[in-house]
C-alpha cells in the first residue's frame, strides 16, 4: 500500500522558469555574454545550478571558458537568484487543492530536489509547510539527483518524523524530467510523470515513462491506481 509521496520541485510543484531564466541571463550579461532564449533554459533544468550554469554558458560562448571564470558566473547567479528566487515563482493551477487532498487522504509527503538547499526550504516555507512534511535540496554531503541518496534521505526523515520506519515499497516518486525517472528508476520506486513542467509528454515517453498525468487533480487517482497494483 502506497503511503508515502516524494516530489520533485521545480517543473512538478512550482514553476520557477522566469526567476531562475532571470538570474541566468542576469550573470550571462555580467560576465559579457549573451543571454539564451528561456526555451534554452528549461531544456537545461533538472540537473543542479552548476549543471544549468555551465551548459548555459556553452549555448552563449563562442570559445571556453576556464573553471575559474565559470564558476564566477555560477556565484553571480547563485547571488541573483538567492535574491529572486521568489519574484514571479508559484504553485502551477490546482497544485495546492491537489496536496491538501493528499494531507486529507493521510499521505506522508516530501520534496526533494536539485536546487541548492537554502532555496528548497525558503520556497518550502512559503508555499508548501501546511501540506508537506518535509523538503531537502542539493548539499555537498549527498549525491544529487539521479543518485538515490537524496530520496533515500528524504524516507529516513520521513520515518523520524512519523516514528516509523518507511519501506520503499510505501513510496512513490512524482516528477518532471527524465532526471526525476532516472531517480525513480535507481530508487526502486514507481514514478508518476506530470506533463506541465520542463520537460513534454512526448519526451517523457520517449525517456521511458509509462504513468503520465496532464493536470494535477489526477495525481491522487494515479497513485492509488498503482497502489491497487502493487
Amino acid at each position: 500500500m502506497i503511503t508515502t509521496l516524494i516530489f520533485d520541485l521545480d517543473g512538478t510543484l512550482l514553476n520557477t522558469l522566469d526567476d531562475l531564466h532571470n538570474s541566468v541571463s542576469y550573470a550571462l550579461k555580467e560576465a559579457g555574454l549573451t543571454p539564451n532564449t528561456i526555451q534554452d533554459t528549461r531544456s537545461l533544468l533538472g540537473n543542479g545550478m552548476k549543471n544549468l550554469i555551465y551548459k548555459s554558458i556553452e549555448k552563449s560562448s563562442s570559445s571556453p571558458l576556464s573553471e575559474k571564470d565559470k564558476d564566477a558566473i555560477l556565484d553571480t547567479f547563485r547571488n541573483h537568484y538567492s535574491m529572486h528566487s521568489a519574484d514571479k515563482t508559484s504553485p502551477y493551477e490546482g497544485i495546492i487543492s491537489m496536496l491538501s487532498k493528499c494531507k486529507e487522504r493521510g499521505y506522508i509527503t516530501a520534496i526533494v530536489s536539485n536546487k541548492p538547499d537554502f532555496a528548497v526550504k525558503d520556497l518550502y516555507k512559503s508555499f508548501f509547510s501546511e501540506y508537506i512534511d518535509t523538503a531537502l535540496g542539493e548539499t555537498p554531503d549527498v549525491k544529487r539527483k539521479p543518485a538515490p541518496d537524496m530520496v533515500d534521505k528524504a524516507i529516513f526523515q520521513l520515518s523520524e518524523l512519523h516514528h516509523r520506519t518507511i519501506s520503499k515499497t510505501e513510496c512513490i516518486y512524482i516528477g518532471d524530467s527524465e532526471v526525476d525517472l532516472l531517480t525513480a528508476k535507481n530508487s526502486q520506486l514507481p514514478c508518476i510523470a506530470v506533463s506541465w513542467g520542463f520537460r513534454d509528454r512526448d519526451w517523457l515517453i520517449e525517456c521511458g515513462a509509462t504513468v503520465i498525468v496532464d493536470k494535477p487533480e489526477e495525481v491522487v487517482d494515479a497513485v492509488s491506481s498503482i497502489s491497487m497494483n502493487l
